[in-house]
């Protein structure tokens, strides 16, 4: 299908703006490496776009309302695909007005409540006030079945008795606080059970209540932590359904929204035809369509797709319409993919020429791959000199070998040893280098395996030579195959539709070359 010349923005302009609103709408841990990946991505805007007729009108509530849709869709959407999603609390930064302000307005708080407090006698508003609100962050804690932990909390925690005993000179803070300290050990979390221990070493007044909202803070955001957790299976049906409505309302509005998608899958399809055409040379045509298309089937296809991402030219190809929201996802996955490609053809150079007895001592192969790692980070940057950094790993590597080996007692590398390590390190920079493919090939087959049992409990075995880098493959491998899956539970039905007539003219080409010979 062909795109339309005279539309006034483009389909990837329009769901690239939408991306990016989404992105900044979140706090990422990866938020650096998309950042930088931005900076280095083509403008979408063009000096030269046709003008339509002026736009209607926009009301501040419609855009009140669409701006809130978009942040929704966009944080379910991380929570389902970020395995790792968590609730942080906000941190202001150091030298902001807002922090300034904050610090000022605390501060002239918690002076107020120690002034009281050193009234004699002292004056509990402020105090009975703050008592107020540990109760109801105590009891926000509760299930509906903790029937004797709310009832305890409520008759310890009562106010007006608590003012009553005020107002008499009977009131024993200390031992209010100390039920409080209690209560919050017995609710928290197994990892905030050191922050409750210092609270119980802390003796002033004041500095126990800072100290105990501090950590009811953490609690919070445990439990919500907590209930992100527990709500991502049902979350990840719900917003599916409603990102896929959304679409659709896209592409009825933008009847030619899948060209993309269309040719994303073709060259799937076609690079999977030819690929099986390779195993079967005797029935296997010039142009890859006999023989291949008759062992295609919408999964493989689909798969061999999501493959290709990892791929991408970012730079100058448009991104398939239905995978545009996580591009930039796909796009790290890709980069954290390249630098692992480099560091396991660099592991497998070294311990080859190590040899397995070095290479089975405790503590080297990890120490290697350390230095590695840091010396190859930031490899996409642009200021990057791969060719340095190679040279320097191989003087760091050597210097480590013949350290280890004289260590337990085995001859150092010599002059020429060291210098063919060297130079198959520094050859690591060709991109036609063979050992570089290799690792590749076996990436590639294992994310492959990955797709092919996304719905197995057990995980795929590890080709030979990826042993050095398997914790980091499977790592990007399961947060590959979640943000894939997920893609494919929204947008199935729009893959089957295309892929059904790519399929069916795989088919006739077949059916037509088969009566023909």
């Amino acid at each position: 299908m062909s795109q339309n010349p005279d539309k006034p923005h483009s389909r990837e302009e329009k769901l690239s703006g939408l991306e990016s609103d989404q992105e900044e709408s979140l706090d990422n841990p990866d938020q650096s490496i998309r950042k930088r990946i931005r900076q280095s991505a083509p403008g979408t805007h063009r000096d030269d776009t046709p003008k339509s007729s002026p736009p209607r009108p926009v009301s501040i509530e419609e855009l009140m309302e669409t701006a809130k849709g978009v942040t929704n869709m966009a944080l379910a959407h991380e929570i389902v695909v970020n395995g790792d999603f968590q609730i942080k609390p906000a941190e202001l930064p150091e030298h902001s007005l807002e922090k300034k302000v904050r610090d000022i307005v605390h501060k002239a708080f918690w002076d107020c409540l120690e002034a009281q407090l050193k009234e004699d006698p002292p004056t509990y508003d402020h105090a009975i006030r703050l008592l107020g609100e540990i109760k109801e962050n105590l009891l926000s804690f509760l299930l509906p079945g903790h029937t004797r932990l709310r009832n305890q909390i409520t008759e310890v925690l009562d106010l007006d008795l608590i003012k009553q005993e005020a107002e008499n000179g009977a009131l024993d803070i200390s031992k209010l606080v100390e039920f409080v300290i209690g209560m919050m050990g017995t609710l928290c979390a197994p990892a905030r059970d050191e922050e409750i221990k210092k609270l119980k070493d802390i003796h002033e007044i004041v500095p126990l209540f800072r100290a105990i909202f501090s950590v009811l803070d953490l609690m919070k955001m445990d439990m919500a932590n907590f209930a992100v957790s527990s709500i991502r299976p049902k979350l990840m049906q719900q917003s599916a359904e409603y990102e896929r409505k959304k679409f659709q309302e896209f592409l009825e509005k933008q009847p030619n929204s899948l060209d993309l998608v269309t040719r994303w899958l073709q060259e799937a399809a076609d690079d999977l035809a030819k690929l099986r055409c390779k195993m079967l040379p005797p029935h296997c045509s010039s142009d890859g369509a006999t023989g291949g298309a008759s062992a295609l089937c919408s999964a493989a296809v689909q798969n061999q797709a999501y493959l290709k991402l990892l791929k991408w030219d970012h730079a100058n190809r448009p991104f398939p319409e239905t995978v545009l929201m996580d591009q930039t996802r796909f796009q790290e996955i890709q980069l954290e993919l390249e630098q692992l490609l480099l560091i396991g053809t660099i592991l497998l150079v070294t311990f080859s020429a190590a040899g397995s007895a070095l290479v089975d001592m405790p503590g080297f192969a990890e120490k290697i791959k350390t230095i590695v790692k840091v010396l190859l980070t930031g490899m996409h940057l642009p200021s990057f000199n791969l060719k340095e950094s190679l040279a320097t790993i191989g003087e760091k590597v050597c210097a480590e070998v013949n350290s280890c080996l004289s260590q337990h007692g085995f001859t150092p590398f010599s002059a020429e040893r060291e210098a063919v390590l060297k130079g198959q390190i520094q050859a690591v920079a060709n991109p036609d280098n063979s050992i570089c493919k290799l690792i590749d090939s076996r990436i590639q087959k294992l994310l492959e395996n990955y797709l092919a049992s996304s719905h197995q409990k057990s995980l795929p075995a590890v080709p030979g030579g990826l042993g050095p880098i398997q914790r980091e493959l499977e790592e990007i491998a399961v947060k590959y195959v979640r943000l894939v899956n997920y893609n494919k539970m929204v947008f199935s039905p729009y893959y089957d539709a295309v892929l059904g007539k790519i399929l069916t003219k795989e088919e006739s080409r077949l059916v037509g070359k088969s009566e023909e010979s």
